[in-house]
């Protein structure tokens, strides 16, 4: 977590939206996306989904900005089931470049390459490590799939979540949990490639996420600098709002 005064960071376009608000009394969440076919996306959308509750018991509004258009805004939305009211779309990066984000790798290559070698961990620092904790599962994050919760990855037959008990129990991820849920999204992205990734020239642009009082002072932020790593806790990715609420 880190504390500090507005000054010492450049979020000039988030304390713009605060001060448009007229002076309530809230806490302000900004949640930068970078391109909404991102893994990152579609997997931190559904945290926030699930975590929707604890941020409106906090007093604490939520706003989302991610790279796309009204289409895949919509195809997102439906996925997800993030509100759509929630979340507005740019169709730059001009935000994540003001906000100081990282752009992720920019060789001289055909984006989609910089974005393989970022998954393969390439300048992508704990990126494997993550990917590995899909399979594994994880004691310390909460149970993705109830039991009685259908699944179905298309190329076998559908079933349901309580083969996760099998493989460990309940009550936490299990492992091939969260690698399940990730096939889905993927599954989902690749399904509809030509909506979410229109333009190619952000594939690798990281997000950020901050938090701020009224008066525009960060209580917390976070800028990623690898893939599969948007939270600075990944077994709880919105745990921080704990000690802010």
């Amino acid at each position: 977590m880190r504390e500090k005064n507005c000054s010492e960071s450049n979020i000039g376009p988030l304390i713009e939206r605060i001060r448009a608000e007229k002076g309530h009394n809230y806490k302000y969440l900004f949640i930068i996306f970078g391109i909404l076919g991102d893994f990152d996306s579609f997997e931190y959308a559904q945290s926030i989904v699930n975590s929707y509750r604890l941020i409106e018991q906090s007093r604490i509004k939520l706003q989302i900005i991610g790279i796309g258009d009204s289409l895949s805004k919509e195809k997102f939305c439906d996925f997800t089931k993030l509100p759509r009211e929630l979340i507005t779309v740019v169709n730059n990066n001009n935000i994540h470049t003001q906000l100081g984000l990282y752009k992720g790798l920019s060789l001289p290559i055909d984006p989609w390459l910089n974005l393989l070698l970022m998954c393969s961990g390439f300048r992508s620092p704990g990126t494997l490590k993550e990917v590995f904790r899909g399979y594994l599962g994880d004691k310390e994050a909460n149970q993705i799939f109830p039991s009685d919760h259908s699944i179905d990855l298309k190329f076998i037959p559908s079933f349901n979540g309580a083969v996760f008990k099998q493989a460990g129990g309940v009550g936490f991820q299990r492992p091939f949990e969260l690698a399940t849920l990730r096939l889905l999204n993927m599954i989902e992205i690749l399904s509809n490639i030509d909506l979410y990734f229109k333009n190619k020239t952000y594939l690798t642009q990281r997000g950020g996420t901050f938090l701020l009082d009224s008066q525009g002072n960060i209580l917390f932020e976070y800028r990623p600098t690898s893939l599969l790593s948007y939270s600075q806790n990944m077994s709880k990715p919105l745990n921080f709002l704990r000690s802010h609420s």
